[in-house]
């Protein structure tokens, strides 16, 4: 669900023509739909060389895209691209996983070197503040904490905005998943509770996360949120 949520955000800001790089594609599932839905060329990157050959598997269904979209083998933190190629680059939760902050450096860095000048950097990570705020409203109405798992290490906001600033700039942070966040995570474990019943709080096909994941975001209590930086033109 969460996905699909991104794409739809990453999708409003892409235009006819962009040259893209999706960066830690997996599947290529999004990589496609960038392509679809705009009239995009797009490269989708993955570090698991089984990753990209279901990519390519994905792809070979869909005969319009065979010019505008390829996949190959690479990872965030030396991408095999040369230097201000893409108009946009995308990383869908890449750099949470990259395990310690050092690397993360380098991913975001390496992000920033691929993007033509005034090209836009699309973010989608979570983050220490939005889990803090998500966990504080739950706290409120006695739920316990949402544990980070242990194979990510989530973003802090602030230091991600510093470590990229001599070469981009923050044009928006935006919090799209905040309202379904608190639907989802909030409400219905306590509707859950009231009624006793066994039930998947984050199950992505019930109705209710469904429609949720259609209303505009309210607060700050999404985990997910969606950096969106502008390379300066020297």
């Amino acid at each position: 669900m969460v996905i699909e949520m991104e794409i739809r955000e990453i999708i409003r800001r892409l235009s006819d023509g962009d040259h893209v790089l999706d960066v830690g594609c997996a599947n290529g599932y999004s990589t496609v739909q960038f392509a679809l839905q705009q009239g995009t060329t797009v490269r989708g990157l993955d570090y698991i060389p089984e990753m990209v050959e279901r990519a390519r598997e994905r792809l070979a269904s869909f005969q319009s895209l065979q010019n505008s979209v390829t996949f190959g083998q690479g990872d965030v933190t030396n991408l095999p691209e040369p230097s201000e190629t893409y108009d946009k680059v995308v990383s869908i939760r890449v750099i949470i996983n990259l395990g310690d902050w050092d690397r993360q450096i380098q991913g975001l860095r390496e992000c920033a070197r691929v993007l033509k000048p005034g090209g836009a950097l699309f973010l989608s990570e979570a983050t220490v503040q939005g889990w803090q705020r998500l966990n504080e409203f739950r706290k409120e109405w006695q739920l316990p904490n949402i544990p980070m798992p242990p194979f990510n290490s989530y973003l802090d906001e602030d230091k991600v905005v510093d470590v990229l600033s001599p070469m981009l700039k923050l044009v928006e942070l935006v919090n799209f998943a905040s309202s379904y966040y608190v639907a989802t995570r909030v409400l219905k474990p306590l509707l859950i509770n009231a009624l006793g019943a066994s039930i998947d709080p984050s199950d992505p096909d019930m109705h209710w996360n469904q429609f949720f994941s259609q209303l505009p975001p309210w607060g700050d209590y999404g985990t997910q949120k969606l950096f969106v930086f502008r390379k300066q033109s020297v």
